[in-house]
């Protein structure tokens, strides 16, 4: 389930391309699928052997092409281990609300990409997001949970203030505001509550079979009650 337009986003065979606080992988099987030499960071250790596992199984299935590249970094967002311009394409995927420091972690981010390169941010939708701070105290009040949740014009406002050209914007995951608005009103932990698990099916159901009709439904919604959203901005050459 991608979060960034990759269309959009226009990574190139052979580009250089950071996912930064990479977590599962989503985003960064798919820049592998698409050529790029990628560079999949994050804290956690656990998720990031099991991204090198998925990394493996790519190549041996010739699920990329030939000359992609695929690695794995644990680091810390504050403090990139990378060089000064290191990268032609940078995605960081909710991960930003996460961080106190927000301007600390968009300055390295700036740092490490060339002039000229790009930037996808996502991060949760503000509606979607207060509804759920709303309904649970649980939900973002964890150990390494939500810290904040960004107006769209706040996020652009800070990636400005560091360098960033915003670009423009899209919306995402329409469909899963529901979901977690249910978790919420249950228990985010009650992953049993009959209406949860009606739902989950339906999500599973679309994942899988990206099926005309609920992907229509999630364009419809995407901008009244999208989960999240992107926005795509430039280093200046």
């Amino acid at each position: 389930m991608l979060t960034v337009d990759f269309d959009r986003f226009g990574v190139l065979p052979g580009e250089r391309v950071l996912d930064m606080g990479c977590g599962a992988g989503r985003h960064a099987f798919e820049l592998y699928r698409r050529g790029a030499d990628v560079v999949a960071l994050d804290q956690n250790t656990s998720d990031l052997a099991e991204v090198a596992v998925m990394f493996e199984a790519m190549a041996a299935e010739g699920q990329v092409p030939t000359g992609s590249s695929a690695a794995t970094v644990e680091g810390d967002a504050l403090a990139l281990p990378f060089d000064d311009g290191e990268f032609d394409r940078i995605i960081a995927a909710e991960i930003l609300e996460h961080i106190p420091d927000d301007r600390t972690a968009m300055e390295e981010l700036f740092r490490v990409l060339k002039p000229g390169g790009v930037l996808a941010v996502t991060v949760p939708r503000w509606f979607a997001e207060k509804v759920n701070w709303a309904l649970s105290d649980a939900y973002h009040e964890v150990e390494g949970g939500h810290v904040r949740i960004y107006k769209e014009s706040e996020l652009r406002g800070r990636l400005e203030d560091v360098g960033f050209v915003v670009d423009g914007r899209s919306f995402a995951h329409a469909l899963h505001s529901p979901y977690w608005w249910l978790k919420c009103a249950v228990g985010v932990d009650n992953d049993t509550h009959p209406l949860v698990t009606a739902y989950h099916r339906v999500l599973v159901w679309d994942i899988m079979k990206a099926s005309a009709l609920t992907r229509a439904a999630d364009r419809l919604l995407n901008p009244v009650v999208a989960k999240s959203v992107v926005v795509y901005c430039h280093k200046p050459a």
